[in-house]
């Protein structure tokens, strides 16, 4: 297949920071396998009474993660999965393929709470259960944490630095990342930011019920998303900044999108000056070249 040529003009870096290797810019590559925690609320005390919505988030595991670690290790390029624990310990051995893999795995929750609807001490109780789910899988227990289904607490930020986290992936407010503000302070906790732009869900996700999105008008073309997500590219490599793509395997893992995803790797390929990493180097990268100052 014929790749488009590298036509984008270079302008100043916005970052003010050099990407390792003399790198134009960063790539981050995300996945966030919910399983059947995506649709986990039926009537009270009924969990289990949407199976076929269910089935949808188990499509993941079940079938789109295979594909995608297999097209990861084809082009040779690493991955950050942030993982809600109850997935991971329903599906151990799909788990523990993606961190033999060599993969970074983060934080997502257990059940794919809701952070801000959470006291302090409950979020830390998610967190350290979900941190021994994963200890006991693979001897590791995540450096990254990305807030499921919306916005964590504003002491969640500070709860994660205590508890060792490297870096979060979950606000919107910049293309950069940048040392988070905790106490008025700029803090060792780096935030990776995200762009709904950037999320495989707000072009894909739908469910007909429960109702998702609720004027159910939603299902994107794969051509028109892929023309999106590359000239979004074009534009972070433009101007040497960190371009952050969320996908999820139940939506990405799909065999006509996953080629999609392919064609756009192939694409970022084509520039010989991406820095493809893990939210961890991204992180540690950017940590010792701010040096405590954004």
């Amino acid at each position: 297949m014929k790749q488009p040529q590298n036509t984008a003009k270079k302008h100043e870096s916005e970052t003010g920071i050099s990407w390792p290797g003399g790198a134009r810019c960063a790539v981050m590559i995300s996945f966030d396998p919910d399983g059947e925690t995506l649709f986990r609320s039926g009537p009270k005390g009924a969990d289990w009474a949407w199976p076929r919505s269910r089935s949808i988030g188990r499509y993941g595991p079940h079938r789109g993660l295979h594909r995608i670690l297999e097209m990861l290790d084809r082009k040779q390029v690493p991955a950050t999965f942030f993982v809600t624990a109850l997935t991971a310990a329903n599906y151990p051995e799909v788990f523990k393929e993606i961190h033999s893999a060599g993969h970074e795995i983060g934080h997502h929750g257990y059940n794919h709470e809701l952070f801000n609807s959470y006291t302090r001490e409950e979020q830390k109780e998610i967190i350290e259960k979900s941190q021994d789910v994963f200890d006991c899988l693979t001897g590791q227990t995540a450096k990254g944490f990305r807030t499921p289904s919306g916005d964590f607490s504003f002491d969640t930020p500070e709860l994660l630095l205590e508890m060792g986290f490297s870096y979060s992936s979950s606000m919107r407010g910049d293309d950069r990342p940048y040392r988070t503000m905790i106490h008025d302070k700029p803090s060792d906790l780096i935030e990776i930011p995200a762009k709904w732009e950037l999320d495989d869900y707000p072009q894909f996700g739908y469910n007909f019920y429960p109702a998702d999105p609720v004027g159910q008008d939603r299902i994107m073309s794969n051509r028109a998303v892929l023309e999106n997500w590359r000239m979004e590219f074009e534009g972070y490599y433009r101007y040497g900044l960190c371009y952050v793509i969320m996908l999820h395997p139940q939506l990405s893992g799909m065999p006509g999108r996953l080629a999609m995803v392919e064609e756009l790797i192939d694409t970022m390929q084509s520039y010989p000056d991406v820095w493809f990493a893990s939210g961890s180097e991204i992180a540690d990268w950017w940590r010792t070249q701010t040096k405590g100052e954004d």
